[in-house]
């Protein structure tokens, strides 16, 4: 599904080949000729509240104050999400309304997949206040019938599942001109949330919905939704083979299919990344790090031909390492998993002709493995700060184009994606060599190569991030790149270069 003439491999590691040739080896070749439109919503963020396995959410909103935590603000505008995500198995027994109007008649809810109780003093109204504050587009799961999940379907006296009638009230209550429940709370304009999802993980749950009840029941919602605002983008549920299925019953009524990727990249016969075990073999944790977009890969692969024929987009709205070990995955704090998490990026815009919506991380938190974000405890002015995947994330996001074009050739280890806006050329680049930076000449094709710039992030990959040295690793460098196009990649760097043309 690949636009054509454009190389979804990004050609990486064909140095060797091109020696072998008479060719440059250090040739960084680039067509600039406009490929497939790149979205935006490739770097979303994925809210939920975690309960007693994170501080999430909660951790996040100063109640004395009642309101957001300024640092976590002002960090989350320097990631510069275009999309936040509210809800996912959470939304399986999450009531709407138990988070709206005025705080002191919030009841609190058990989080029955998580643990613990959430407040519900951070509801539809103050996340659409966040995204505000940050620039990124509100995405709200629904419930969906708990997708059909006993488990989640009552809690001692309190009925947690939600039909159709109660998301279109929950669309009205967003998006609705005069909407009198949302005007009796004190918010006269219209929330604008455009984007629904209905259905997370359904397919995952054997005692959930078949794809046959859920593909019915999505155009239920969807007609319903759609009633309180024909506007609004929908996302059903696509994984585990329903793509195609899905798309038949429901596909008139929906704009992406969802999947999800939540994987281990250790190897299970010689795990080093579980716990601090990739301290002790440094080589061992790279080698297997850098191969971990392979797994991801493999998945995007297996849904885009689980959709047949049919030509719907895909929004991968959850995706990160699930990695055992103290504090759920000590090795994401490392710059060893900032570097392997830039392959994942960039395989991600090689998808991006079908893939529209993509995250690698969920958002903020005090300790869950994959968080974008983290909290410490505010005590003694600790600020919150990005781990070394949403470094990344930030890096790409700012420096990134509209379309995406070809990579026709590239120097022994380096990993490259390539983009254009305008007269701009836009390069992602990782260095997959531990200890070998890479020297490259950056050739345009039909170009003469510009003095550019070059956003460069580059460390020792055994350097793990904390509240103690958040400000002095892994830091951003803007170094300018000369007209002729020469440039040395550091060893395990990630940079993002922009080159003007002519």
């Amino acid at each position: 599904m690949a636009a054509a003439g454009l190389t979804l491999s990004g050609a990486l590691g064909n140095g060797a080949n091109a020696a072998a040739q008479g060719l440059n080896p250090n040739a960084l070749v680039i067509n600039p000729v406009l490929g497939f439109e790149l979205s935006p919503y490739l770097y979303m963020q994925f809210m939920e509240p975690l309960g007693a396995t994170d501080g999430s959410v909660e951790a996040a909103w100063d109640h004395l104050a009642e309101q957001w935590r300024d640092d976590v603000v002002a960090v989350t505008k320097e990631l510069g999400p275009p999309m936040m995500r509210w809800g996912g198995i959470f939304a399986d027994f999450y009531r709407w309304r138990e988070g709206v109007g005025p705080r002191e008649a919030r009841p609190p809810m058990v989080n029955l997949l998580w643990g613990g109780v959430e407040s519900n003093q951070i509801g539809t109204g103050e996340f659409v206040d966040f995204c505000r504050r940050v620039g990124a587009d509100p995405l709200i799961c629904v419930n969906f019938e708990s997708d059909g999940r006993q488990q989640y379907k009552k809690y001692r006296t309190s009925v947690r599942t939600a039909d159709a009638a109660e998301a279109a009230a929950w669309v009205s209550y967003c998006n609705g001109a005069s909407n009198a429940e949302r005007n009796g709370h004190g918010i006269d304009a219209p929330l604008g949330v455009r984007h629904w999802q209905i259905g997370n993980e359904t397919s995952y749950d054997r005692n959930g919905f078949d794809v046959e009840t859920a593909g019915r029941k999505t155009v239920e919602f969807a007609n319903a939704m759609r009633t309180a605002d024909p506007a609004i983008q929908i996302i059903g549920w696509g994984d585990s083979g329903w793509a195609a299925r899905m798309a038949e019953i429901a596909g008139e009524h929906l704009q992406f299919l969802a999947f999800h990727h939540m994987f281990d990249p250790d190897n299970p016969r010689q795990p080093v990344l579980r716990g601090e075990a990739y301290r002790r073999d440094p080589d061992a944790a790279w080698d297997q790090l850098m191969k971990a977009w392979e797994t991801a890969d493999a998945k995007i692969k297996t849904v885009r031909q689980s959709l047949g024929a049919h030509k719907i987009p895909l929004a991968m709205t959850e995706c990160h390492f699930a990695i055992p070990g103290r504090d759920r995955g000590d090795v994401v704090a490392s710059w060893a998993a900032g570097v392997s998490y830039a392959r994942i990026l960039n395989n991600h815009e090689r998808h991006g002709d079908v893939l529209k919506i993509a995250t690698a991380a969920d958002f903020c938190g005090t300790r869950w493995q994959n968080n974008a974000v983290i909290i410490p405890t505010p005590r003694n002015n600790n600020k919150a700060y990005l781990q070394p995947v949403a470094r990344v994330m930030r890096l790409y996001r700012h420096h990134s184009g509209t379309h995406a074009i070809q990579v026709r050739r590239t120097p022994e280890g380096l990993d490259v994606t390539a983009s254009r806006r305008g007269e701009t050329v836009y390069l992602h680049v990782a260095n997959t060599l531990r200890t070998k930076s890479v020297s490259a000449t950056i050739q345009i094709e039909g170009q003469t190569a510009r003095a550019g710039r070059v956003f460069e992030i580059a460390d020792d990959p055994m350097v793990e991030l904390s509240y103690l040295n958040s400000a002095d690793a892994m830091k951003t460098a803007e170094k300018p790149l000369p007209a002729g196009g020469s440039w040395e990649f550091p060893a395990a760097s990630v940079s993002a270069v922009e080159i003007p043309i002519a």
